[in-house]
């Protein structure tokens, strides 16, 4: 795949914040919402969760802002929204992600991210759908990240850019999601480039360097999330076992266990979301 060189995020001259700066501004406009207290990257099986968060006061499509990709992968919706939660603060949904393994360079997959904080959000919730290592985790199992383990061999930080990820994912947060579902597991997440799934030789490598669940997002998004000042919660949808622990994978069937599992997810996450934003 060749970048598109007009991409304004392309230009190593630019700097990627001052254009998260320029697209917050545009969500500002769009939406009428001078600043917004939470973010969401809806990933595989968890977009209905916006139809329940609150108020829907804007949606439009994401290309329409500065540095946005149109999403290349089913299941994601293409479009940023604006809601109102039920105690007046404001989230944003972000149904656009740009995929590592869509060659487009780390700068475009953590601009939903970076746009996100310049709009004011204070908190990122990040979701996806992965494969998971415990024979427990059924298809359609929520879990709690409670760490990542980064195979991109990548970092959205540039230059000397020293950030501490030791509490990366939020224990406050993740305290929180369990007032709302005290069954939540939780367990490390393991980012790989992708687009390929995973071996089964590689599965058991992650196992054995401690990672429970495997994909192909998420990890540099938090980096940048946390760059940015973000307290971050992630969750999987575990929509198959990982490689070598069931049947052979497929993308049909990862789509088809987030649309059996959605109804549920969904539901967790708005009541998540809605426990964080009460306060």
């Amino acid at each position: 795949m060749t970048h598109d060189t007009t991409h304004p995020l392309d230009d190593r001259n630019t700097d990627p914040k001052q254009i998260a700066s320029e697209a917050a501004a545009q969500i500002a406009e769009k939406t009428g919402v001078a600043k917004h207290d939470i973010a969401l990257t809806l990933g595989s099986g968890w977009a209905k969760a916006a139809d329940l968060i609150g108020e829907t006061v804007a949606e439009f499509p994401a290309t329409e802002v500065t540095g946005f990709s149109k999403p290349a992968v089913e299941g994601h919706v293409g479009t940023i929204r604006s809601i109102r939660t039920a105690s007046g603060q404001h989230a944003l949904v972000i149904g656009a992600r740009t995929h590592y393994y869509e060659d487009h360079g780390v700068r475009r997959v953590v601009h939903s991210v970076r746009t996100a904080a310049a709009t004011g959000a204070r908190i990122m919730v990040l979701t996806n759908g992965a494969g998971g290592l415990k024979e427990s985790w059924q298809p359609g199992t929520p879990v709690l990240i409670n760490d990542h383990i980064n195979l991109t061999a990548t970092s959205p930080l540039e230059g000397a850019t020293f950030i501490d990820l030791t509490d990366l994912y939020s224990a406050r947060l993740r305290d929180l999601a369990r007032t709302v579902e005290p069954s939540l597991d939780e367990g490390v997440y393991v980012q790989f480039r992708g687009p390929h799934y995973e071996t089964p030789a590689e599965v058991q490598m992650a196992g054995r360097m401690g990672g429970q669940i495997v994909g192909m997002s998420t990890a540099l998004e938090a980096i940048a999330a946390r760059e940015a000042g973000m307290e971050v919660i992630g969750f999987s949808l575990i929509t198959n076992l990982a490689a070598g622990l069931g049947e052979p994978l497929s993308h049909a069937e990862v789509i088809a266990a987030g649309k059996d599992a959605e109804p549920v997810i969904s539901k967790l996450l708005a009541d998540v979301v809605n426990t964080i934003t009460k306060d």
